[in-house]
């Protein structure tokens, strides 16, 4: 008979999210299989299946809010889980034991393609994907998700979790061992393990775990460091005429509270960037022998947050005003610091903008945030003398800072993709070509 299978036990959470729907009505699952993720605004699961069988409806949808109880599919038995239900009486139990030994020949044959990892072409394991292994691996597809962003052939990776599934804590542990071990995209560096010091020698310690989002981001900005060429052009854009005509907007929108900031007329400005040299807007693919044009042009944006960086998309930034703009930016900056960001607020990016103009400085060079091929750098304007042919006058000058993969962007290029966007911020005029 069709039985509900309901949310289990979630902790201390009352309620979380739907994120992702694993299954369709006819899936085949098995006992463990994973139906949904979820999460909270502290934590991301998947939840199980408690027992194997055919999916015949499913009961919640992307971004339905559940707790413990909830209702998350309706199962019914597969042919497989009847007849192991009608023998489960009879002495045929001993059997079923002596076949269960039977999986352990590929389980102990599971590491050996790994064994021929030092002689592969590549010098990164985590490059090239056997499509074969990866499809066999036991993982969900939100694991899966995980490895193909990181470039992790699931094949080579040992689960740990139940059953020998794949777990994200599994992935994250094979890329560490492959760059510690100097196999990493980093091996040509030759780059030697951090030391173990105890530091209480010299003094009274502390310490601290890093969050969540500490972890992740170093793992990505690590990866992007050791295996994108980084070139950063810098430059200069005389934004005195903008910050006059923002500060007009922004007195007449403070009553209907929209804020209108100066990181809107960069993401315009931007955008008239990518339309002008769109091989900014543009990704390797796996292979790294093709690149992938995009028609749209989303931007994400750097927030900074107690527990770390995180980068929410704007979609469609072509499409929108700067009122527009300025609305959603105010909305994700919320939701990024009260952590109720959804993995989707946060993919689909063309470019990025790391403003950090409201803090100080004068330049820095920021890591591209890959698949994406540039990331610009915004420092803190000030004012400047500037010869105008006859005589200096006072000029607010924004330093620019673009980092680019330079397997895809040259330098040349690099320098004429600032020089036009500090022209297009200089007259907004330009804007509305």
């Amino acid at each position: 008979m069709a039985k509900e299978i309901l949310v289990p036990d979630i902790g201390d959470f009352e309620e979380v999210e739907v994120i992702e729907v694993l299954v369709s009505a006819g899936d085949s699952i098995q006992a463990e299989d994973s139906l949904i993720s979820v999460e909270s605004d502290k934590a991301a699961m998947e939840i199980p299946a408690p027992e194997g069988g055919v999916v015949k409806e499913v009961k919640v949808s992307l971004g339905d809010t559940v707790s413990e109880g909830s209702l998350l599919i309706i199962l019914e038995p597969s042919n497989e889980t009847v007849t192991e239900t009608k023998s489960a009486d009879e002495p045929a139990i001993e059997k079923a034991e002596e076949k269960k030994p039977e999986p352990k020949p590929q389980e102990v044959a599971k590491p050996a393609p790994a064994a021929p990892a030092p002689a592969a072409k590549r010098q990164s394991p985590t490059a090239d994907i056997d499509e074969v292994k990866f499809s066999k691996a036991y993982a969900s597809p939100s694991i899966r998700k995980f490895a193909r962003e990181l470039g992790v052939d699931l094949g080579k990776v040992d689960g740990s979790g139940r059953k020998g599934r794949i777990t994200k804590e599994d992935v994250k542990g094979f890329v560490k061992r492959a760059l510690s071990q100097g196999g990493g995209s980093g091996a040509g560096l030759a780059v030697e393990p951090m030391p173990e010091i105890d530091f209480s020698q010299w003094g009274d310690i502390e310490t601290k775990p890093l969050s969540k989002i500490n972890k992740l981001t170093g793992q990505f900005l690590h990866r992007n460091w050791v295996t994108i060429p980084h070139v950063t052009q810098f430059d200069e854009a005389d934004i005195t005429d903008m910050e006059a005509f923002r500060k007009e907007m922004a007195s007449e929108y403070k009553e209907k509270g929209i804020r209108i900031t100066p990181l809107v007329f960069m993401m315009k400005a931007v955008v008239s960037a990518l339309k002008q040299f769109p091989r900014f807007n543009s990704s390797l693919d796996a292979t790294g022998e093709n690149l992938i044009m995009k028609n749209y042009y989303n931007v994400g944006i750097a927030v900074d947050t107690p527990d770390g960086l995180v980068v929410p998309v704007v979609q469609g930034v072509d499409r929108k005003t700067l009122v527009e703009l300025a609305e959603e930016l105010g909305e994700i900056s919320i939701k990024a610091r009260d952590k109720k960001l959804k993995p989707s607020d946060m993919q689909g990016g063309c470019i990025t903008i790391s403003s950090l103009g409201g803090i100080g400085g004068t330049k820095f060079t920021p890591i591209v945030n890959a698949p994406e091929v540039a990331i610009l750098g915004v420092s803190r304007s000030k004012m400047q003398p500037v010869w105008n042919g006859s005589e200096f006058e006072p000029r607010l000058m924004l330093p620019l800072s673009l980092s680019y993969d330079h397997r895809v962007i040259d330098g040349a290029d690099g320098a004429r993709f600032t020089t036009f966007l500090s022209r297009v911020l200089s007259d907004t005029r330009r804007l509305l070509l």
